[in-house]
């Protein structure tokens, strides 16, 4: 009995890491019961290689609390050598008829957002992403403070093909 409980969880594991052979990086960080304007997520990532290119991804886990139909975000990638790039970034989140785009089952949302396609790292070092929101009412001048609906914040880093 322990050798099939021993082989069937093998199994799983290998199973597991191979259904995403793709990611060469991906981390969520959890953001608070709100997520403030202030707040900014940062993902630290060393450089795969300085030959292959990549695509990037901004990964959202959201609730059915996010009252909203898209989503602004603050992009900006910091270069080992001191060059930064920084987009201003719109997503959809749902679709016309209020349903919500992304993946899951029960109400949290997971939604891949495309950032930029074809990047190559081709400088060595520590490279440097950092995610904020830039969501306002509209009519307003002011941008939302607290921010609700949004659970976690994530960077994910695909070979492309």
């Amino acid at each position: 009995m322990k050798a099939k409980s021993f082989f069937l969880s093998i199994s799983l594991l290998i199973a597991l890491s191979s259904c995403d052979s793709k990611a060469v990086f991906d981390e969520y960080k959890s953001v608070t019961t709100a997520w403030n304007k202030e707040d900014v997520v940062s993902f630290k990532i060393n450089a795969p290689d300085s030959i292959n290119t990549y695509d990037l991804y901004v990964n959202i886990r959201n609730t059915n609390t996010y009252k909203y139909n898209n989503l602004y975000l603050i992009v900006e990638l910091n270069f080992p050598h001191g060059k930064t790039l920084k987009d201003t970034l719109e997503y959809r989140m749902t679709e016309k008829n209020g349903e919500w785009l992304g993946t899951g089952l029960a109400s949290v949302k997971e939604n891949k957002l495309w950032y930029k396609k074809g990047v190559v790292f081709n400088e060595d070092g520590i490279y440097n992403i950092s995610i904020q929101h830039a969501m306002r009412e509209n009519g307003e001048v002011n941008g939302i403070v607290n921010l609700e609906g949004i659970t976690d914040v994530g960077f994910r880093i695909e070979k492309t093909e």
